[in-house]
């Protein structure tokens, strides 16, 4: 089922197991922050998102609400959560709201909502 399916993904961004959510993903996946820009495609997911969690030490995601329609290995998966990353100056903890396509069994579209304000913010106060 689709929920579970982005249950398991952001379970494998938690544990900083990029490698595990990147076989998740289809080949040709569209990965857009909104505020930052998008990526495509598998390797470019992986470039994008791989440093940034590298330099985590510790990821935590609280999931709020989670809405999932669809089932047999397509739909569609909302949720709002926190995205928590430890850096080494503190938690930076960024408000998200995320929208998951899945087809076929794989995640084709990956969207994040976020303001980039605050993001920027906090990613100073932690980075100093």
């Amino acid at each position: 089922m689709p929920g579970e399916l982005v249950t398991r993904f952001i379970d494998a961004i938690v544990a900083n197991d990029l490698d595990t959510a990147s076989s998740l993903v289809s080949d040709d996946i569209e990965y857009d922050n909104v505020p930052m820009g998008k990526v495509n495609g598998k390797e470019a997911f992986h470039s994008f998102l791989g440093p940034f969690l590298d330099s985590a030490l510790e990821i935590e995601w609280i999931i709020h609400h989670q809405v999932a329609s669809g089932g047999l290995g397509n739909g569609v998966v909302m949720n709002e959560r926190v995205d928590r990353f430890k850096l080494a100056g503190g938690w930076m903890e960024p408000p998200v709201a995320g929208l998951f396509v899945i087809q076929d069994g794989l995640i084709t579209l990956w969207r994040d909502y976020f303001d980039l304000a605050t993001f920027q913010t906090q990613l100073a106060n932690v980075s100093s």
